[in-house]
């Protein structure tokens, strides 16, 4: 389970520190997400909140798509804020906050549109997090997100578990975590609860870009080991367990490697719903 905590310290720090190479982890899905919220902003569109919003990616392409509307992307990492408020220096309607969404939605109020790339799966109780956004949105207010589906579908997860010495067949959990929306049933039930109207969501299959360059296996595998699945087994594992986890991830990530770039096949949902009247 990732927590709030998690995300203020140690984990959002890594995150700032790999903001590229995180951002590049999506750069097949980033143009469908982008897509899906354009396909919902309106001339009235004014107000936009970025949840989870990470290093900025998705608050700045929003900010540059919709300019006649003013992005706020907020994040719980104070260091993920600051890389973002960094990339906005040019930006004339892309700001940033560092707060839990839950308490800075009713200061931004009313809202007319919430976006967000995979940042809404680690809300410790999501029916009171939505509810809250919906309390805090216009009348005719609509959100759009991105999470993962199934993790049998990302074997960028499945495998690297399973090179690390982990069980990529354990039970699926709807605990704080990368996966805790990956059943649609659940997801159109939370939003339903919280006052959300939701059509069904779209899937959408993608290559999850983990290395690129001269040497891409090498950099799949650097990323692998500070961020996701591997990172914890590898960073507590003895040095001789350690040795074996690295030299399994490098045959994992060789066999998905295409030229210059390292790419797992992966699926995600894109999430639309409006609020109800």
């Amino acid at each position: 389970m990732t927590t709030a905590y998690d995300w203020t310290g140690r984990i959002g720090d890594v995150w700032a520190e790999e903001w590229r190479r995180t951002d590049r982890s999506f750069t097949n899905l980033t143009p469908y997400l982008n897509a899906a919220i354009l396909s919902v902003a309106i001339p009235q569109t004014r107000k936009i909140i970025d949840i989870g919003c990470g290093a900025g990616a998705t608050s700045l392409a929003t900010a540059q798509a919709i300019p006649t509307a003013q992005i706020t992307g907020i994040d719980l990492s104070p260091t993920l804020i600051e890389i973002a408020k960094h990339r906005a220096k040019t930006s004339s309607n892309a700001s940033f906050e560092c707060a839990d969404i839950t308490a800075a939605a009713p200061n931004h109020a009313p809202i007319d549109l919430y976006v967000s790339r995979h940042g809404v799966m680690f809300f410790a109780d999501p029916v009171a997090a939505f509810t809250t956004l919906a309390e805090a949105a216009a009348p005719d207010a609509t959100l759009v997100f991105t999470c993962f589906a199934d993790r049998a579908a990302n074997r960028w997860a499945t495998e690297i578990i399973t090179a690390t010495g982990g069980n990529a067949d354990a039970p699926a959990s709807t605990a704080p975590g990368p996966f805790a929306f990956a059943d649609p049933t659940y997801v159109a039930s939370i939003l339903e609860k919280s006052d959300w109207h939701v059509a069904s969501p779209e899937r959408v299959e993608f290559a999850y870009r983990v290395g690129d360059g001269a040497d891409p296996v090498a950099d799949a595998v650097d990323y692998f080991s500070r961020i996701g699945p591997a990172a914890s087994a590898i960073r507590d594992a003895a040095p001789e367990e350690r040795e074996r986890h690295i030299a399994r991830l490098t045959q994992v990530c060789d066999r998905y490697r295409s030229g210059d770039t390292v790419e797992f096949p992966a699926a995600a949902w894109i999430w639309t719903a409006r609020k109800s009247s």
